[in-house]
């Protein structure tokens, strides 16, 4: 990859990241090990502006308490509520597992691991992190903008402008959103969460979400071939966001919804594939992707000793009854709600009177 020029801003503020007197070794090794920092404060991340005070570590850009969350989440030891199993998927060449569990405040938090066979972990990692590709292969067709606003290439942190589209009934929704990639134990750890962004002003409509984390873990694993190789590639997906509408109904639509957009995935893996062996260049996106922080093994080792953990409950949830009449009276409310921007209280008369309607259908 080329050296940024220097009048650059992205390449002027990057030495920045990490004291000038630690720079050098970091630069020499490329390992970065964590616990060498731990008596001096977290270094300042100047890309996306000076820290604030007042700023919370949800609102900064990833750092490396993001890392440790995520690598929690990964081993199952964040100490949270127990996972509930949703469902089970398979194609030929793809697994899927997806888990869900209530926090005590805030939207619903999901767990999902894919396993694709016959990839490796770079391609996967390069694929889900190719906006461009992203687009014009519509395996992801929510995506309708997008836009990097500022990039590292220091970290390979960037900064990027989002609008998803969503049903009809829905206005679209607008994302700020910050990632970074870690290189822990030869798996790749990326955190993306929303950050606050002061030059670009709100609007009505796309509706901008502020809470949103959709972070991952991709590792090699052995194929389900039983060929005893490690040919296969695992993605372990961490997400939860407030959309605006009320999470119970936000669990319907997910639920129901969530197979269909999974199973576009492999389609566009394959074609991702095929581009890149018959030698189409990698997108900017992409190849920021491919800049990421290496983590020493002394600091896997120290997390290693948390002993917090979080289960998983292989219970199926409770099957969706189908009528037709429930079905309408609800996606009636779902569009009112998603039309009205009164507060929760008018979203709330409005289920009320939906679930009343539909508690006196159930009678008939």
């Amino acid at each position: 990859m080329s050296t940024p020029h220097p009048s650059d801003p992205v390449s002027t503020r990057a030495p920045h990241l990490f004291p000038p007197q630690r720079e050098k070794k970091i630069q020499k090794n490329r390992v970065f090990n964590p616990l060498h920092w731990r008596k001096a404060p977290i270094p300042p991340f100047p890309l996306f502006s000076a820290p604030h005070p007042t700023r919370t570590a949800a609102s900064a850009p990833p750092r490396l308490d993001d890392l440790v969350n995520l690598w929690r989440l990964v081993e199952g030891r964040d100490g949270g509520p127990s996972w509930i199993k949703m469902m089970e998927k398979s194609l030929p060449t793809m697994t899927y597992q997806a888990w869900r569990r209530d926090a005590q405040t805030g939207p619903p938090q999901y767990q999902s691991s894919t396993i694709f066979e016959n990839a490796t972990p770079e391609e996967v990692r390069d694929f889900f992190g190719d906006d461009e590709f992203r687009m014009s292969n519509k395996w992801d067709d929510m995506l309708i903008y997008h836009k990097t606003l500022e990039e590292c290439h220091t970290t390979g942190t960037m900064k990027v402008h989002w609008v998803r589209k969503f049903p009809f009934f829905c206005s679209d929704r607008e994302y700020i959103i910050a990632r970074r990639i870690w290189n822990l134990g030869g798996a790749y750890y990326c955190v993306t969460k929303g950050i606050p962004c002061s030059s670009i002003p709100r609007r009505n409509k796309p509706r901008r979400v502020d809470l949103y984390y959709s972070s991952w873990c991709i590792r090699a694993v052995e194929s389900k071939r039983g060929n005893g190789g490690l040919t296969a590639c695992e993605i372990l997906l961490f997400h939860h966001e407030d959309m605006g509408i009320p999470y119970e109904i936000a669990k319907l639509g997910i639920r129901q919804g969530m197979w269909g957009c999974v199973k576009k995935i492999e389609p566009g893996l394959r074609a991702y594939q095929e581009a890149r062996a018959a030698g189409e260049p990698a997108s900017k996106s992409a190849l920021m992707a491919r800049i990421n922080t290496k983590v020493g093994d002394n600091f896997v080792r120290s997390l290693e000793t948390n002993s917090d953990e979080s289960e998983i409950v292989e219970a199926e949830e409770k099957p969706v009854r189908s009528n037709v009449a429930r079905f309408l009276v609800l996606g009636g409310a779902v569009a009112l709600a998603c039309t009205l921007d009164q507060g929760l209280m008018t979203k709330a008369v409005i289920f009320g009177v939906a679930r009343k309607f539909v508690g006196q259908r159930k009678t008939l």
